[in-house]
C-alpha cells in the first residue's frame, strides 16, 4: 500500500496510508492532508489513486507544486518521489517497490536509448516530411492524402535489431533553422520497468518503440506535437492514443493524452 510521509526540515510530522481514491493537500481544514502554513494554498494539490497508480495534480496553487525539485502541473507518482508544497515535503513510498541498487538514470539511458540504423533514419525522415505536410495543411488529425499508405509499405522493408523499449531522438533539422517559439512537452512512462522516467521532447523528431515490433515518431512543430506510425511487426498494428489506434495518419497530440506503444504506456504532458 502506498504511503505519504509528511515532513518539515527533515523532521517527520505525519504519515498517511493511501486507502482512498482522492486526497486533497492544502492549508484549509477540509483537506485530507492539511498543511497549516501560509506558503501552502487553501487547496494546493490533489492526488488520485486508480488501482495501483497514483496521480498528482497541482490545483493552481500560488507557489506551485514540485516533484523532486521540478515544478509540475500533473505527474504520475513513483516510489521515492518527493512532493514539495510550500516549505513542507511529502515523500511517496510504495512498499512493494524496492530501491534500485544502481543509478536509475544511468540504467535508463543504457536500456532505453538506442541509435537508429540507416534504414530507420531514412524512414524517420519520410515521417518528418509527412508530419510537416499535415501541419502545413492545418489538418492535425490527418496526413497528406496518400502519405500514410506509403509509409506503411516502406516501413515493412525497414530492418533493425530488436531491443527493449527505447525512446531515441533524431535531429533532422538544425535547431537554428527551427521556429523560435516551439512548444515544450514531455513524455512520462506510466508502465513497465522504467515507470516514472521522463523524456523531454526537445528534438525536432523523436522516435519511440521497439524496432521490428512497433515504432512511432513524435514531430515537434510550431503548431504542436504530432505522432506518426513508422513501422510494426504485423500489418495495421498501430500505436494507441487514448485507447484508439492512430492509423496511417499524423495525429496531433493534446495535453494529458495517453500513448500505448510497443506494450508501454506513456503520458503526454505539455510543459
Amino acid at each position: 500500500m502506498p504511503r505519504l510521509i509528511l515532513s518539515l526540515d527533515g523532521q517527520t510530522l505525519a504519515e498517511y496510508n493511501m486507502t482512498k481514491e482522492r486526497y486533497t493537500v492544502g492549508r484549509l481544514p477540509d483537506n485530507d492532508i492539511r498543511i497549516d502554513n501560509a506558503a501552502v494554498s487553501g487547496h494546493h494539490s490533489l492526488i488520485i489513486n486508480i488501482l495501483n497508480d497514483s496521480f498528482l495534480e497541482d490545483l493552481n496553487s500560488t507557489n506551485g507544486t514540485y516533484v523532486n525539485g521540478k515544478l509540475i502541473k500533473k505527474h504520475a507518482l513513483q516510489h521515492g518521489d518527493v512532493i514539495t508544497a510550500g516549505h513542507h515535503q511529502l515523500r511517496y513510498v510504495d512498499d512493494q517497490v524496492e530501491e534500485a541498487d544502481s543509478d536509475p538514470d544511468d540504467e535508463f539511458q543504457k536500456t532505453m536509448v538506442i541509435e537508429p540504423n540507416r534504414d530507420m533514419e531514412e524512414q524517420i525522415a519520410k515521417v518528418a516530411e509527412a508530419a510537416e505536410a499535415a501541419a502545413a495543411q492545418g489538418v492535425p488529425a490527418a496526413m497528406a492524402e496518400g502519405a500514410g499508405s506509403a509509409l506503411i509499405d516502406e516501413a515493412s522493408s525497414a530492418t533493425a535489431k530488436p531491443a527493449s523499449f527505447a525512446p531515441t531522438s533524431t535531429q533532422t533539422v538544425d535547431e537554428s533553422e527551427t521556429p523560435v517559439a516551439l512548444p515544450k512537452a514531455k513524455l512520462q512512462v506510466l508502465s513497465g520497468t522504467f515507470a516514472g522516467r521522463e523524456l523531454e521532447l526537445t528534438k525536432t523528431l523523436t522516435t519511440l518503440g521497439r524496432p521490428g515490433l512497433q515504432v512511432a515518431a513524435v514531430s515537434r512543430r510550431s503548431e504542436g506535437f504530432f505522432i506518426v506510425h513508422v513501422e510494426s511487426g504485423k500489418p495495421d498494428d498501430y500505436p494507441l492514443v487514448n485507447g484508439q489506434p492512430i492509423g496511417p495518419q499524423a495525429r496531433q497530440l493534446e495535453d494529458n493524452d495517453v500513448i500505448q506503444l510497443a506494450g508501454v504506456k506513456m503520458g503526454f504532458f505539455v510543459t
